[in-house]
């Protein structure tokens, strides 16, 4: 072997011996690192385990145990992480944990996979061989607790459900929210690194706690508008121990605050606020409510006199349950009472709030129908009976399937804080707004496309949309004469909007509404359509006919118009009209579309008696949808019963030229004294109002009911006269341009 050959190969054993060294460096590097993140991990330390897993992950992508744990520490920060590791970490070794498919059920809960949820659990339920195993009905429970989400998932509420934002919310858990009188100061609590937080920071917290996370403490923040607030700081020195420390609530016009101090295990206290308007030292409550056992959360009715609560006082196995207790004006809480059954179950019951009005209590639990850990729930209060009602889940959005609670209104009651583990947050536990949704009203025109500054009245516009339980809404409205429409429509959805003119759809256009929370918000919407409005040009838009209320039968003066409309499509036998029907708003809606069909078809009846087609008439029923004017007069009612002609035109087609009708006057002449005037057949009910030829005017008039006609005259001279013929007998009265009168009467 030559020496280069040799060198080469001394060369190969020493980058062997090298790579040898540095991957036995690595894998103890990566053991230790996961030693360590299994070190935490057993301590419940999740948080501070999670960057030793990854650096395990990040040297060996296919670190099973790493994948696993990792993913089960993700829990409570990030759900879709979890789920993947998880899942990543079984597919890699099926039994990497004995409890692998407990906690693929977990995640698939929290991440809405309800019905592979429930396989994974009763997968994980086979493998517990005891049967009296403890672990059985904790999987019960979780195996109803994915079905009571099914189930209030695909029932949601129209509600919103906002974040705070990154200046309230942190990586770390913010709750308990507690708002001022005046909704412009908002005090919660925090587990945010007290760095970060000014005045929070001392020697006394600069540990943390045996989770591996900070303390909790009470901080405030202040409103700059609606949707910021300014950075929080710390509520007072002295209400921030070396311990967990927790805003419950405000009273006393906001002078005094109840909150809990991990004192003892957990105690309730009352801190009030000082003449120079820092807070005093708190002090805990009596023994009556405080004990040796857990005491979180506090709520003080408006009046002072009654305390819900929350203990683990009276619980055999630890678990929370709501009590209460009063005292007389000045005095002390007297002895405990429990909220009872119908409220408390085996599980835990926390955060009491009361409504101003003390008619509804709002409350957290773990049993009852929760979709998953904490569900918010409100109960009524029978006041015959002196007992709360059974309990209602407040649904979703409001409640998901991990921890809601701390139900809190704002002072007008219009909308709500809590707080909530859910997808979607900065971290852990953040606060947010409930918010209901509301309506929103939409306005504009409609306009054809051809012509942008055409508006066209008589659109009908259908806005097709559903609730957020899938139930299907519709609003409507007519475009006015001008081409404007308004109608209000619930916010915060896609709504398909049906553009319909003379019975017929145009098209339909899809259009987004965006979130409204008060009923006030307006917006604007102009509708373009590929359409020809001929209502401008309308030759016979002029004829219009009235009916009497509830009657589509045709009145002796609308003969006449429909006569005249008969001689003009006679005179134009190209033209086709539609004829619309309308009503006032006496009635309901359906009924009403009826009635306009029933006075669309009368004339086109009539129409057709008197020589024109069929085939060139059209009729459409707009009931008491596209008023004349409003609806609140006997006046303006009448303008509303009424039928309207319209040219109707191809597409593409221009207006014919209109030739002039040709028509014979039938003259009758009056003398100055009294006459009878004879008419061909019997009257018809109803008004009639005629001009003869001389000038003089002819007002008639002829009872529904009756055969009574009244007829008065009045000619261009000034004569008059007036006669009134009933059940076969006449009276008559008259008077002559001199001023000479006359009288007549006749028996039968």
């Amino acid at each position: 072997m030559d020496n280069v050959s040799k060198r080469l190969l001394q060369a190969s054993y020493a980058l062997a011996l090298t790579a040898a060294v540095a991957t036995s460096a690595q894998a103890q590097s990566t053991r230790k690192d996961l030693q360590t993140g299994n070190k935490l991990f057993n301590q419940e330390n999740y948080r501070a385990s999670i960057p030793y897993y990854e650096r395990v992950i990040a040297k060996d992508p296919n670190n099973a145990q790493a994948l696993f744990r990792a993913g089960v520490a993700y829990l409570s920060f990030d759900k879709e992480k979890a789920s993947d590791y998880i899942y990543k970490a079984q597919k890699l070794k099926p039994k990497v944990s004995k409890d692998v498919e407990y906690w693929l059920g977990r995640v698939d809960h929290l991440n809405y996979n309800f019905d592979e949820a429930i396989t994974h659990y009763q997968a994980y339920n086979a493998t517990l061989k005891k049967k009296n195993d403890t672990r059985r009905e904790e999987v019960a429970q979780l195996i109803q607790h994915s079905k009571n989400a099914k189930i209030l998932f695909n029932a949601p509420k129209d509600i919103f459900v906002k974040n705070l934002g990154p200046t309230v919310n942190t990586q770390y858990s913010e709750h308990s929210p507690v708002i001022s009188s005046d909704d412009k100061t908002l005090i919660f609590t925090t587990r945010a690194n007290p760095t970060d937080i000014p005045g929070l920071d001392s020697k006394a917290r600069n540990k943390t706690a045996a989770d591996g996370e900070y303390y909790e403490g009470i901080v405030e923040t202040h409103r700059i508008d609606a949707d910021n607030w300014e950075k929080p700081r710390s509520l007072s020195a002295a209400l921030n121990s070396k311990g967990h420390d927790a805003s419950d609530q405000l009273f006393d016009n906001d002078t005094k605050l109840l909150m809990y101090r991990s004192d003892e295990d957990g105690d309730v206290f009352v801190a009030s606020k000082q003449a120079g308007g820092d807070w005093g030292n708190p002090v805990k409550l009596n023994s009556n409510i405080n004990s040796k056992q857990y005491e979180g959360d506090a709520y003080i009715t408006p009046d002072g006199l009654t305390l819900y609560f929350s203990t683990s006082r009276y619980s055999e196995d630890g678990n929370l349950d709501l009590y209460y207790s009063t005292r007389t004006a000045g005095g002390d809480w007297g002895p405990a009472k429990s909220l009872g059954s119908t409220i408390n179950t085996k599980y835990d019951e926390d955060s009491p709030y009361m409504s101003r009005d003390g008619k509804t209590l709002y409350f957290s639990s773990r049993g009852h129908n929760t979709m998953g850990d904490y569900d918010i729930f409100k109960s009524q209060y029978d006041s015959i009976g002196h007992k709360w009602g059974r309990p209602e889940n407040m649904g979703y959005p409001i409640n998901t399937p991990d921890a809601d609670s701390y139900y809190r209104l704002a002072p007008d009651g219009t909308y709500a804080y809590l707080s909530s583990y859910r997808i979607g947050g900065y971290g852990e536990k953040d606060i947010y707004t409930i918010s209901y949704i509301k309506n929103i009203n939409i306005k504009g025109s409609v306009f054809s496309k051809r012509d942008s500054t055409q508006a066209i009245p008589g659109v009908e516009l259908v806005f097709n949309g559903t609730q957020a339980d899938k139930t299907a809404i519709s609003f409507r409205d007519v475009t006015k004469p001008d081409g404007t429409y308004q109608v209000k429509v619930l916010s915060a959805r896609t709504y398909q909007v049906a553009v319909n003119k003379d019975g017929k759809n145009i098209e339909t256009q899809e259009f987004a509404v965006p979130i409204s929370t008060n009923d006030s918000t307006s917006i604007t919407k102009n509708f373009y359509v590929d359409y020809i409005d001929t209502t401008q040009i309308n030759p016979i838009a002029k004829y219009k006919i009235y009916f009497d209320t509830d009657k589509y039968k045709l009145r002796p003066e609308s003969i006449k118009v429909l006569n005249s409309i008969s001689t003009v499509l006679k005179a134009n036998t190209g033209l086709n009209i539609s004829i619309e029907g309308n009503c006032d708003s006496r009635n309901t809606d359906e009924y009403n579309m009826v009635l306009g069909q029933n006075r669309a078809d009368a004339a086109k009846n009539y129409l057709v008696k008197q020589g024109v087609a069929s085939a060139r008439l059209t009729t459409v029923s707009y009931g008491e949808r596209k008023p004349a004017a409003p609806n609140d007069s006997p006046e303006n009612m009448q303008l509303n019963r009424r039928d309207e002609f319209k040219v109707v035109l191809k597409e593409g087609e221009k207006m014919p030229m209109i030739q002039p009708a040709t028509s014979t006057t039938t003259t009758t002449s009056s003398t100055s004294s009294s006459s009878t005037m004879a008419a061909p057949g019997a009257p018809l009910p109803g008004k009639s109002k005629v001009r003869l030829a001389d000038g003089t005017k002819v007002k008639t008039k002829v009872d529904e009911s009756s055969d009574k006609v009244k007829v008065k005259t009045k000619g261009a001279a000034g004569e008059k006269s007036k006669t009134i013929s009933k059940d076969g007998e006449l009276e008559s009265k008259a008077k002559d341009a001199s001023g000479e009168k006359a009288k007549v009467k006749t028996s039968n």
